[in-house]
């Protein structure tokens, strides 16, 4: 042990503490890019492969949707970086999977802009969740006349 362990020991002011920075989490940021032709999607491949904590990036020019992965700790960021370096408008991607909203062709739902099997995320907005979800007297009636539970409709009769 030397003089200058014995010293920190002593004085808790000289002790050096490391701070562990936490590593973010492997997440997957998805954005609508409107992309027109093979140079707008090498742009925006361009764009992202030099950013810190990408590993990879998926392009699919049909729907207009650039997924990115990897350890991001700030999505915004990533959506900031693609919008200055091509020059384009980059949004959240809005869509869901159809299966997941309660009723997909509610007003505020269905999008004819929406690709194939996708609809927009309604029970997070506020404005239209109402119309989107089922009402209690809606969900009573489906499961009575559902082919999970035969009996139920024999009981009604």
């Amino acid at each position: 042990m030397g003089i200058l362990d014995a010293l920190s020991e002593m004085c808790p002011s000289l002790r050096t503490r490391r701070r562990i920075k936490k590593r973010p989490q492997l997440t997957t940021v998805e954005m609508k890019v409107r992309i027109d032709c093979e140079g707008c999607e090498r742009r925006i491949r361009k764009a992202l492969h030099g950013l810190h904590g990408v590993t990879g990036v998926e392009v699919v020019p049909k729907q207009s949707k650039v997924a990115v992965t990897g350890y991001i700790d700030d999505p915004a960021k990533v959506m900031r970086r693609v919008a200055r370096k091509t020059g384009k408008r980059v949004e959240p991607w809005p869509y869901v999977p159809y299966d997941v909203v309660p009723h997909p062709y509610a007003p505020g739902a269905y999008d004819k802009k929406a690709p194939p099997g996708y609809v927009r995320n309604v029970v997070a907005d506020p404005n239209a969740a109402p119309l989107a979800r089922a009402s209690s007297t809606e969900v009573k009636y489906t499961s009575a006349f559902s082919d999970d539970n035969p009996n139920a409709a024999c009981a009604i009769m």
